[in-house]
């Protein structure tokens, strides 16, 4: 296959920001996750692993934070001049028209598709957390002659996030696509990643736009079932959709089993994020740590078990974290319990408190605050 047969979009327009403080200042797509991680980093190394290098993110809101993090795209081998990573944020601030759907945003850069090489483009969200091989799914979107094909995945247990389900025949075309979040029987959940050539994709934006459409699910897609071959590629590995608070918690608490981390950081691809320098780790004599994910640049001396702690946490001598998130720079100060709690970027912990909440509602701390 050739090199640059694949562009890829991620599509970040009216995503789902249901994570409460931590979608407060950022997107979702840069929502700290797996201790030194930001969400959007999976699908960003998912396509540069699939040898996709032309990458354009179309921002809608909240995206300074993301701006910050991706830079130029060096961190993913994604800051060549011809192709590399496009940031596409909206063209106007009307509230009328950026309150529109993706398909009138596509159109608004059509031009950037338009001067693009490659001959498909693959469409993602960035909550759909994976890792996953993208010239798998255009091998099989080529050997089934599929007009669209969409990634989903098949599990008999419901996902801990919010996500549309889909229905298929026995030949794998899907039939069915929930048009929201709601109630459909099915063991198939949508991962909202779509593959098409380009041209169909610039003939929908059109088609769509003309009669008053402009959602790429609900109106190019879902409502052309008939019309189109859309065909359902299915993914067996790991998949985590974080969209609400739960799902962002029970997903992170995933991240402690091994063969959870070495399937999602590693197969078949690594997982990259943005280069950060610093000490590693320090344990004193006293510290206690058991079955936790603990980034550079932390001082452990009190107790650990069952956690994920962020690049620089200091968790100070008598206090105990249990079953908990501590993002970057966190402080948990002495004879303190944390159990159950997800801790924003800067949280200071005074001595003596105990702050807790339960594995189907953590306690969750924005940033900055001083408890």
């Amino acid at each position: 296959m050739k090199k640059q047969k694949i562009m890829g979009v991620i599509n970040l327009i009216h995503e789902k920001d249901d994570l409460d403080a931590l979608t407060l200042g950022r997107c979702t797509a840069t929502v700290p996750f797996g201790s030194r991680y930001r969400i959007i980093d999976f699908t960003l190394s998912n396509m540069v692993n699939s040898r996709i290098n032309e990458v354009g993110i179309f921002v809608h809101r909240k995206y300074r934070s993301l701006m910050d993090h991706i830079g130029s795209g060096k961190s993913w081998d994604l800051q060549h001049r011809q192709s590399g990573l496009f940031v596409l944020p909206p063209i106007t601030d009307d509230v009328q028209e950026l309150s529109r759907g993706d398909l009138f945003h596509f159109y608004q850069n059509r031009d950037y598709f338009l001067r693009s090489q490659p001959e498909y483009v693959l469409i993602t969200r960035s909550h759909m957390i994976c890792n996953i091989d993208y010239q798998q799914v255009l091998a099989f979107h080529l050997e089934q002659e599929a007009d669209i094909t969409v990634v989903c995945k098949e599990s008999i247990e419901p996902l801990l996030g919010r996500a549309r389900k889909v229905r298929m025949n026995e030949s794998g075309r899907i039939t069915e696509i929930q048009d929201s979040y709601g109630p459909m029987i099915s063991d198939f959940s949508n991962m909202e990643m779509y593959l098409m050539k380009k041209e169909l994709l610039m003939d929908l934006v059109e088609t769509s736009l003309a009669k008053g459409q402009d959602h790429l699910v609900r109106h190019a897609i879902f409502s052309k079932l008939d019309q189109l071959k859309v065909f359902g590629y299915i993914h067996d590995g790991f998949l985590a959709c974080v969209n609400t608070i739960n799902s962002y918690y029970g997903n992170s608490m995933k991240l402690l089993n091994p063969q959870v981390w070495k399937e999602l950081f590693y197969e078949p691809g690594p997982i990259y994020t943005k280069v950060k320098d610093g000490p590693p780790a320090r344990y004193k004599q006293d510290a206690v740590v058991e079955q936790s994910i603990i980034a550079n640049g932390c001082l452990i001396e009190g107790t650990v078990r069952n956690s994920i702690l962020f690049r620089g946490v200091h968790v100070h001598k008598g206090a105990v974290v249990e079953d908990s998130i501590i993002m970057q720079n966190g402080v948990i100060l002495p004879n303190s319990i944390v159990k159950c709690s997800i801790f924003d970027k800067d949280v200071v912990i005074e001595e003596n408190r105990e702050v807790r909440g339960v594995e189907t509602g953590p306690y969750l701390a924005p940033k900055r605050r001083i408890i």
